[in-house]
């Protein structure tokens, strides 16, 4: 299944947030966003997982979601988003209540994704038992659980602190393979979407636009090796020099807001 977006473009009242972006996500591959603060990533991704109509353009799907999907687009979020009163299986276990009558099944299914991210266990925690890193591999499970076509990620790490960001990074890779989804990821950290992403939208600063697509020209499972950090880097260098002057000028705006 591809994810298109076609020719996006949107306002709040007289704001405008995109404009015209347009690019496509194909069938197991991950496109990372980057761009300036404020120039709509988040807004973009909302669009694209179908929780914010546009006002110019339209998010289309192409093709059929794999027939063991029970939600082709899944989000998941900075915050976590976990329920507090639940045990880690039980916030696993939510979407599926209603999409698999059979609980012997659920059970199932909740079993493979908590091996799959590490967390068997940590079944029976609570939420408050947990840490960060751990929390958004409850995030992570859920996810997985309902078997979607493609991810919508926002800012997944952006709460951590830099240890359990590598960790989690070298799991996102894992287990997006294993999974065989597609994935869009909005960060603001450049060395997160070069490590995951298989090509890189940059955006400009407000109103967003496609400012430049920038491939990487690496399989995922060698860029944790150390031959590929020298081209990471030179990747980084390339994708800060695209918004650099923007970044600094979105940093302003906030500051004299």
């Amino acid at each position: 299944m591809d994810l298109i977006a076609n020719h996006i473009s949107h306002r709040f009242g007289a704001l405008e947030v995109l404009d015209d972006v347009s690019f496509t996500v194909g069938a197991g591959e991950v496109v990372a966003i980057v761009g300036p603060s404020g120039c709509g990533k988040s807004t973009l991704l909302s669009i694209l997982g179908g929780l914010l109509e546009p006002s110019a353009g339209a998010a289309e799907l192409r093709g059929s979601a794999p027939p063991e999907s029970l939600n082709p687009l899944t989000f998941v979020f900075q915050d976590f988003a976990l329920l507090p009163w639940s045990t880690v299986a039980e916030n696993v276990e939510f979407p599926l209540l209603h999409a698999m009558a059979d609980a012997a099944a659920r059970s199932a299914v909740v079993e493979d994704v908590l091996r799959r991210t590490g967390l068997s266990d940590f079944r029976r925690a609570y939420p408050k038992q947990l840490s960060g890193g751990m929390r958004q591999r409850v995030g992570i499970a859920r996810a997985l659980a309902v078997r979607p076509a493609i991810l919508l990620m926002d800012e997944p790490l952006s709460a951590l602190d830099s240890q359990t960001r590598e960790l989690l990074t070298e799991d996102f890779i894992r287990l997006l393979a294993e999974a065989a989804v597609s994935a869009v990821y909005v960060t603001h950290n450049l060395e997160e979407a070069v490590r995951l992403a298989d090509r890189v939208v940059v955006l400009s600063r407000r109103p967003g636009r496609v400012r430049e697509v920038v491939a990487i020209p690496l399989a995922r499972a060698e860029r944790g090796e150390l031959h590929a950090r020298e081209k990471l880097l030179a990747l980084q260098s390339e994708l800060w020099s695209l918004i650099r002057s923007e970044a600094i000028d979105a940093e302003r705006e906030v500051q004299h807001a």
